[in-house]
């Protein structure tokens, strides 16, 4: 591979995973920000209202640093995928333009009166407030899939005779069929990340004995949610996800499984290590037919392997991809079994006394993060070659006049500011941590 294109690639993947960090928890966190709101309307306890202004600072510091962070990512279109965007920014400059006109302001502008505003807005206001911010974060989620979708599943374009990419239908482009079921999936896992971190600051309250009834709160809240989070993320929207790969994607879906040969009652995979030189996988522990069922609901169904296709179309480091892919649906099972647990001992009224439950709880936390930035990895090495699919390959996308030495010089650069955002980031989250839920006035 290009030298200069892997740096390219590098740069791109580590600002986008370290800004991504930010609004992951963001998104969800807004729907429980709404969940506390409506609960404090409805009873009149004060409590839930100390509760969603402690939770707003959260959701505040989160908010900044994804501004900060998310700015870069729109100039590496042009400075560092220039051919990308002459292509085809006729096209995702649609939606990326909508992402930051509407939804951004929408989220940004009502974020300022939920922080600063209750007093003057009044308890229904303040939670219509509450319910804008969460529709612009889910908003600017959709924008964001919808162009992803797009790179993944092109459609509603046309082909111009120089190359170029152009718009035939924005109504095309905003119902894309892939969109359902990514942007369900990715929602739904930010859900899960904000329900594990809720429960993780309650968990964390419970167990130094400070803060106890917000304690009790958060983590009620964080096991409720995270409960029905870890059930969707599995079934529908990452069964649905995984067949619509299968269907438009089969070379991605062969390297994601480690199927290298074409296979009627296909095996599902648990684990194994993927030889891509003798076209096997090591020491594999497989569930005999699941495969199969699982994508085409028959034991016998044929699933395709990597041998069907040319290696030229073959993702570009199958490894990665498997690995990947693995991890996420691994922590997936562990995010499910660890909530299911909570939630039965929740029913049994036995959570908020159970060390051992509260101690996973807090030291939970990273998982659905680990989790989603693996998914992400196996959406976006799964596509390779392909920048856009079947249209634009990644290494026809770079901006020609950049060099390797000055985006690695960048690289380096970024990597130094964000060490830098991320300590301030954590500090700022551990002194509101210290305050607690009783000085969030």
């Amino acid at each position: 591979m290009d030298y200069a294109l892997t740096i390219h690639r590098l740069q791109f993947a580590f600002t986008i995973t370290f800004h991504y960090i930010f609004p992951q928890l963001t998104m969800g966190l807004a729907l429980l920000l709404v969940v506390l709101k409506t609960i404090a309307l409805r009873t009149g306890n004060e409590r839930y209202d100390q509760a969603a202004r402690f939770w707003a600072k959260i959701f505040g510091i989160n908010f900044a640093l994804g501004v900060v962070t998310g700015i870069p990512m729109e100039f590496q279109f042009g400075t560092n995928w220039a051919r990308c965007s002459k292509a085809a920014g006729g096209v995702i400059g649609q939606t990326l333009a909508m992402e930051g006109m509407f939804s951004f302001f929408l989220e940004s502008t009502f974020l300022g009166l939920f922080l600063f505003g209750e007093k003057r807005l009044g308890p229904v206001w303040h939670w219509v407030s509450s319910i804008a911010v969460f529709a612009g974060a889910w908003l600017s989620g959709y924008f964001i899939i919808a162009t992803d979708a797009w790179m993944q599943y092109p459609v509603g374009h046309t082909v111009d005779a120089n190359g170029s990419i152009q718009l035939s239908s924005i109504g095309a482009l905003l119902t894309n069929p892939w969109i359902l079921w990514q942007y369900s999936h990715n929602m739904i896992a930010s859900v899960a990340t904000a329900s594990f971190v809720m429960s993780a600051v309650g968990a964390f309250y419970l167990l130094t004995g400070r803060s106890m009834k917000f304690g009790e709160i958060f983590v009620r809240l964080g096991v409720i949610s995270g409960i029905a989070a870890a059930f969707l993320l599995a079934m529908p929207t990452g069964d649905q996800q995984a067949r619509m790969v299968a269907t438009h994607q089969p070379v991605a879906f062969a390297a994601m499984e480690g199927l290298f040969h074409t296979e009627q009652g296909a095996s599902l995979v648990l684990i194994g290590q993927p030889d891509v030189e003798k076209m096997r996988l090591d020491n594999p522990i497989a569930v005999p037919r699941l495969l199969s069922f699982l994508t085409y609901q028959r034991w016998a169904a044929e699933v395709k392997g990597l041998d069907e296709f040319p290696r030229e179309n073959w993702p570009d480091n199958i490894p990665l991809l498997y690995f990947s892919y693995h991890i996420m649906v691994g922590l997936g099972t562990i995010q499910l079994a660890i909530m299911g647990i909570a939630t039965v001992l929740l029913f049994l009224k036995r959570l908020v006394k159970t060390k051992a439950m509260l101690w996973t709880l807090m030291l939970a936390f990273p998982i659905p993060y680990i989790a989603t930035t693996a998914g992400w990895i196996t959406a976006e090495v799964g596509r390779q070659p392909w920048l856009i699919y079947g249209l634009l390959r990644t290494a026809d996308g770079t901006s020609a006049q950049v060099g390797s030495g000055s985006t690695m010089f960048t690289l380096m650069g970024f990597m130094g500011l964000y060490l830098l955002l991320g300590l301030l980031f954590v500090f700022m989250i551990w002194r509101e941590l210290e305050h607690g839920p009783e000085e969030a006035t």
